[in-house]
C-alpha cells in the first residue's frame, strides 16, 4: 500500500495519502489501501488518536479523475461510492479521535474525507470545496451528512449546490474547521491537539464518541444510552483507579 503511509509517533497515528505527483488523487487501488489502512487501525489497541493528512502540498483532491473516466457505467459508480463510504463509515466508527490535517486543497472527496473526521485543523492557506456538482454529481462518500452535521441545512445545500471553494479563514468562520494553524505547521498542531485528547482514559473518549453520534442520529434513543454507557463506566476499575489518585492527592 505504496500510496497509503501509516506511521506511528508515540500512540498517535498518522495515515498519509502519499500520490503528491496527482495532488493526492485516489485510484482503484489507493482507495482500496486506504480501506484496508482503517481495517487495521481498527485492530490496533494501543492507538490513542489518528490523524488523515496529504503528502506534499495537497491534503486530498478527491478521486483521480484520469483513472475514473475510463469507468463510466452506472455500476462503476456504486463500486466508487461502496469502497470509500464504508471506509469513512469504519473511519467515523473508531473508538479513538480523528482528526483531519489539511496541509493543502481538500476538493471533491477529499473534502468528504475531511468532514468524516472527528476535528478538523486546516493551515492558513489551504482550502476546501465540496465541487462535486461543478462535474454534474453529489457527494457518494457520506460528504453530505458529515456535512449537514457541522454546518447545518441551509449553508450545507448552498455549499453542495455552489460548488464553493473556502479558504481556511471562510471555512473556520461557519465551523467547518475547528482550527487554522499557521503554514506549515498543521501536522505539528494536529500532533499537540491529539495527544491533548488522548490523555483521558480511551474508555471515556469512546463513550463520549458514542453519545455524540447517537445524539446526532437517534436523539431519542441517546438519552437513554446516555445513562447505561455512564452505569458502565462507573462500574470500571479504571474509573475507580482515577478517583483513588484524586481523592489521595
Amino acid at each position: 500500500m505504496a500510496n497509503i503511509e501509516l506511521s506511528r509517533i508515540g500512540d498517535i497515528g498518522v495515515l498519509t495519502v502519499n500520490r503528491p505527483e496527482v495532488r493526492n488523487a485516489l485510484d482503484w487501488d489507493t482507495m482500496r489501501g486506504f480501506s484496508n489502512m482503517i481495517k487495521q487501525v481498527h485492530r490496533d489497541k494501543k492507538m490513542r488518536a489518528l490523524i488523515v493528512t496529504g503528502a506534499g502540498q495537497t491534503f486530498v483532491s478527491g478521486g483521480d479523475l484520469k483513472v475514473l473516466a475510463n469507468f463510466p457505467k452506472r455500476i462503476h459508480g456504486l463500486r466508487l461510492s461502496r469502497i470509500m463510504s464504508r471506509a469513512l463509515d469504519h473511519l467515523r466508527a473508531l473508538p479513538m479521535p480523528t482528526l483531519a490535517a489539511i496541509n493543502g486543497p481538500a476538493r471533491g472527496g477529499g473534502a468528504e474525507i475531511a468532514v468524516a473526521c472527528d476535528i478538523r485543523i486546516m493551515a492558513e492557506d489551504a482550502d476546501i470545496g465540496f465541487v462535486h456538482s461543478k462535474l454534474g454529481i453529489t457527494t457518494a462518500w457520506g460528504g453530505a451528512r458529515f456535512l449537514l452535521q457541522l454546518v447545518g441545512y441551509p449553508r450545507a445545500l448552498i455549499l453542495l449546490s455552489k460548488g464553493s471553494v473556502l479558504s481556511a479563514q471562510e471555512a473556520d468562520e461557519i465551523g467547518l474547521v475547528d482550527e487554522v494553524a499557521s503554514n506549515g505547521s498543521v501536522l505539528d498542531r494536529a500532533i499537540q491537539f491529539a495527544e491533548e485528547l488522548s490523555q483521558a482514559p480511551i474508555e471515556a473518549v469512546e463513550a463520549a464518541k458514542r453519545l455524540l453520534r447517537l445524539a446526532v442520529a437517534y436523539p431519542a434513543v441517546a438519552n437513554l444510552a446516555e445513562s447505561q454507557i455512564f452505569a458502565d463506566l462507573w462500574d470500571s476499575e479504571f474509573r475507580r483507579e482515577k478517583v483513588k489518585r484524586f481523592l489521595n492527592k
